[in-house]
């Protein structure tokens, strides 16, 4: 009897499209006091392994390859995957191999690893599947690590991310868009993600928070909307031109000079295999 899994998104290709580029442009990168912090939990010293799956442009990939021998780095976009060579072929980071598949297709010709990373990528992948994999593939002193960054602007009690919000809704609608080209609707992650590592194999797991400034422009939050599965720039087709005009009019009408700054915490989600 094959066993019926609890979240079972399928991918959309269309997810990200376009956004590779202003990805990494403009996606708020992890301070390196999350590496750090890794570096301190798992005693990393440049020996073993790492799994970065979701990996995106290589925001995690590239700045922590050098506490690894030998770098994964697993991502179902082509886009995004080509984007993450240009941006380690940029600081020399030639330890890294990168694949394009989904994380639901990791097993043991990948061989063993020391740590597993996913940043800001769970949510979208088939949770309890890629967990089970995973412990499969951690060595026995090893584990995974979620990596989020609480910026979210839909729950933000910020007022400039509240206004940018609402020139958001104004163009593309009350519901929060994701996927099918801005057709699909984002529905809660449900259960959350410690509920499914309780229920999983993974012996023991902890949150460690990572405290940071970020302080950004109109063109930059701009760029930031964009490369979300939310408010994509092909979901706006020939009125970008308007929207940008608003969204510069509601951010400078919170705060005239331009510059939005912002406490943002880094939540380390790590769970160990023994």
């Amino acid at each position: 009897m094959v066993q019926a899994l609890k979240t079972l998104p399928n991918y959309d290709p269309t997810l990200f499209e376009g956004a590779a580029e202003g990805y990494a442009q403009y996606r708020t990168k992890y301070p390196p006091a999350l590496f750090d912090k890794l570096t301190e939990i798992f005693k990393l010293n440049g020996q073993g392994r790492l799994l970065d799956l979701g990996c995106g442009p290589g925001l995690i990939a590239i700045p922590l390859r050098t506490q690894f021998a030998e770098v994964i780095a697993i991502d179902p976009s082509s886009e995004m995957l080509q984007e993450a060579q240009r941006q380690a072929a940029a600081v020399g980071a030639n330890n890294i191999t990168w694949l394009e598949q989904g994380a639901e297709l990791i097993d043991s010709s990948l061989g063993e690893f020391k740590l597993v990373t996913i940043g800001r990528a769970f949510h979208w992948m088939e949770r309890e599947l890629v967990l089970e994999k995973i412990y499969e593939l951690l060595a026995d002193d090893g584990g995974i690590a979620l990596i989020n960054t609480n910026e979210n602007p839909w729950s933000s009690n910020l007022t400039w991310k509240q206004a940018a919000i609402g020139v958001v809704k104004k163009w593309l609608g009350e519901e929060r868009r994701t996927g099918q080209r801005g057709q699909g609707v984002r529905k809660p992650v449900d259960p959350p993600h410690e509920v499914v590592i309780a229920n999983s194999a993974f012996a023991r797991q902890e949150v460690f928070e990572v405290p940071f400034q970020k302080t950004w422009t109109v063109s930059s939050y701009l760029g930031y909307l964009y490369t979300t599965a939310f408010a994509l720039k092909i979901f706006f087709g020939d009125n970008s031109p308007a929207f940008e005009a608003d969204l510069q009019a509601a951010l400078l009408e919170v705060e005239p000079s331009g510059e939005f700054s912002e406490e943002i915490t880094a939540n380390i989600l790590v769970a160990w295999k023994n």
